[in-house]
């Protein structure tokens, strides 16, 4: 564990901030709370859990989130050492350096406990992205709301699932500051080598390892398949957190063309006609691009069997959740297979009127989420709180 500079003593004039970001989701979300926050308080000091991208935007980390970041319900146990010598150097400094303000992001058994901490030290607690509790375990909404001084959610049915209470604010997505192209199809597809005559199916299988190891052989297949029934080209987003070594043997000697493409994710999926997505923050952003799409999760058979009886949602994908009807197609476990994906995907393919429906769809989910700004919005409630409390 590498620890930074400490917090700054109680003489200091600047605020001083306790940040806590335990996944590369949070860490995007943190970067840019913590580049708004130091736009409106240059010489505050933010201190914590956070990973690159919170460094870039001027956050100093004392933990990595590589060093404790989990993947699932079964393999948490392989990183719970470093998680719990976080835990008590940050325990450690809230008791014998407290903050001004203690901000968490997501993460929520971790940051909950913490947020406990910081309750009984007199320190006010801003939660930043709700923890899912619309999705399992809403028993945890009072825990959260006794524990809180505010939080900023992120999708507009989330102040309902806490009672409307007053401390709850929509804020909106900070997916909306960043999801967009910046080429036109024409040039996305020249770039690659692709084929402007053809429709594009993209391959979005996951940024974590046991993700393109469980998925992408399937999705593969489902792309020989559709190539050969539907005359489309296809090519696959590999995540700038994966090595190409890994995702080459997968779509090697398949008699089909699938390009691994890096760095330009946003504007192979705006090109796109179709995008075969792994469950998680991709489908949102999919959604905000508007392209049809078929989500799909697979995990460990024990990780599914407990998340399968403690989820409370008829569906996971977030655009379906969001619009509160299955508005694009989900295969969960056994379904992600080479020709049940096929299937599902060529019958979008084969229907021009579906495919039209869906972009509807998401352009409506995409104005649901609001407007741009999330972060500056957040950053706002944070230092309002800072000041309420100083």
């Amino acid at each position: 564990m590498s620890v930074g500079v400490p917090l700054q003593t109680a003489t200091t004039l600047a605020p001083r901030v306790m940040l806590v970001a335990g996944e590369a989701s949070g860490d995007l979300h943190a970067a840019g709370l913590v580049a708004a926050l130091r736009r409106r308080e240059p010489g505050i000091e933010i201190w914590g859990v956070g990973g690159g991208e919170s460094r870039a935007s001027g956050m100093n980390t004392a933990v990595d989130i590589a060093e404790i970041a989990t993947l699932g319900l079964v393999e948490v146990g392989e990183k719970g050492r470093a998680l719990l010598r976080t835990y008590r150097m940050l325990r450690r400094e809230l008791y014998e350096r407290p903050p001004q303000l203690l901000v968490l992001i997501d993460f929520p058994e971790f940051n909950l406990a913490l947020a406990a901490v910081a309750k009984r030290r007199g320190v006010p607690v801003f939660y930043y992205v709700s923890p899912q509790v619309w999705a399992w375990r809403r028993g945890r909404v009072r825990k959260i709301l006794r524990r809180v001084d505010r939080l900023a959610v992120l999708f507009p049915f989330e102040p309902a699932v806490y009672g409307n209470d007053p401390k709850v604010v929509f804020v909106g997505h900070p997916l909306l500051d960043r999801v967009r192209p910046t080429a036109t199809r024409e040039r996305t597809l020249a770039r690659h080598g692709l084929d402007p005559e053809k429709r594009l199916v993209a391959l979005l299988p996951g940024s974590r390892r046991h993700e393109i190891e469980r998925m992408l052989p399937e999705m593969a297949g489902a792309a020989q398949a559709l190539v050969a029934h539907h005359g489309v080209q296809c090519a696959v987003a590999l995540a700038a957190t994966l090595p190409r070594g890994l995702a080459e043997p997968i779509v090697a000697g398949r008699g089909v063309s699938l390009p691994l493409i890096e760095g330009d994710t946003y504007n192979l999926v705006a090109a796109s006609d179709l995008v075969l997505v792994a469950s998680g923050t991709a489908t949102l952003e999919v959604a905000l691009l508007e392209r049809p799409m078929v989500i799909m999760y697979r995990s460990s058979p024990i990780t599914f069997f407990i998340a399968e009886r403690l989820v409370g949602v008829p569906w996971l994908g977030m655009p379906n959740l969001i619009a509160g009807r299955e508005i694009v197609p989900e295969l969960l476990q056994r379904d992600v297979r080479a020709d049940e994906i096929a299937r599902v995907a060529g019958a979008i393919l084969a229907d021009p009127e579906r495919a039209r429906t869906m972009r509807a769809d998401l352009a409506a989910v995409h104005a649901a989420l609001g407007a741009p700004g999330a972060a500056d919005r957040a950053a706002d409630l944070a230092l309002g709180l800072l000041r309420e409390r100083s």
